[in-house]
């Protein structure tokens, strides 16, 4: 009897396994999971009102923030509530088509995250190293001329490394070793060559995430060395340029050890790997409502105004 030749089939489903190793420990990642979810929800959506009701933080900088905060808002939207029954009730099945969804809405989301961070620095420079030029070079029809560049670079490189995975062929196995669809955790499960995909992945991490912090860091300090030869005491400039180089040195760090870790042979557990993917992507948007929120005198003082006006009439 002549013999029936299996065709090779490609997997429209998938198992997002992430921590599975911790087994019956799993489901208690539910608890700070879900309230750093919380934490960044409620924070990010205060700030967004503040920035939208109150007139006195429509100055470019507090706009800035107020982007920032729907950001940090967004990004944890597009896998948190998916990742949490994952962890509660093993509810893991999700398809092809929704996790290149997740995919791009991730990724588009955490560039744009990036480059705000450069518009906020171009913000400081202007109005620490060029005050009298900050209305000229701060206003919209200038301003767009420094943005198109970052915003076309993302929307590019995103665009071809995720159409590039949809064209893939997923023969091995259908188990994500990971709570969200993390570009590599899904590419390394297709048959055949993924060698352009990983080439895509790293240009992705460097031209946009590594290439934008440089940009940042050399701004910061070129703020940093004009305020120290002024011989003024701009101690709130200081502070404020070595605070957003601490968060995102710390950012960036679980973002390029997370890429890494599927390139590079190392000792990290799949445990300890997916930590630091959802930790670079939870930790800002718990922490920058903040450290650019509440850290600037405005909106400080606008939300302390906010807490008072609901203690005192109360609705």
């Amino acid at each position: 009897m002549q013999a029936v030749p299996v065709l090779n089939t490609s997997f429209t489903t998938f198992n997002l396994n992430g921590f599975l190793d911790l087994g019956e420990w799993r489901p208690f990642l539910f608890i700070p999971y879900f309230l750093m979810f919380m934490l960044s929800t409620i924070s990010n959506s205060v700030l967004i009102y503040l920035t939208i009701t109150q007139t006195a933080l429509h100055s470019p900088m507090c706009i800035l923030i107020g982007l920032m905060a729907v950001v940090d808002l967004l990004l944890p939207i597009f896998f948190v509530p998916n990742m949490l029954p994952n962890l509660l009730f093993s509810w893991t099945e999700i398809s092809l088509a929704g996790c290149l969804i997740q995919m791009f809405c991730i990724h588009c989301v955490g560039t744009f995250q990036s480059t705000l961070l450069v518009w906020m620095a171009l913000d400081r420079y202007f109005a620490i190293c060029k005050p009298l030029y900050y209305h000229k070079f701060m206003q919209m029809p200038n301003f767009l001329k420094y943005i198109i560049f970052p915003v076309v670079r993302n929307g590019l490189l995103i665009i071809v490394m995720i159409s590039r995975v949809g064209k893939l062929s997923f023969c091995k196995t259908n188990e994500i070793d990971h709570c969200f669809c993390e570009h590599m955790a899904l590419v390394q499960l297709a048959c055949g060559d993924i060698s352009i995909n990983n080439l895509l992945g790293l240009l992705a991490a460097f031209l946009i995430i590594t290439a934008d912090f440089l940009f940042i860091t050399i701004s910061y300090f070129v703020i940093l060395t004009s305020v120290l030869k002024s011989g003024k005491s701009h101690l709130k400039a200081i502070n404020t340029c070595v605070t957003h180089i601490i968060v995102m040195t710390v950012t960036i760090t679980f973002a390029l050890i997370a890429f890494m870790s599927y390139r590079v042979r190392n000792n990290f557990s799949p445990n300890s790997r997916v930590f630091l993917s959802t930790m670079y992507l939870l930790f800002p948007s718990c922490f920058n409502p903040i450290i650019y929120g509440v850290r600037t005198k405005e909106i400080r003082e606008q939300f302390l105004k906010f807490i008072y006006q609901m203690k005192v009439f109360p609705k």
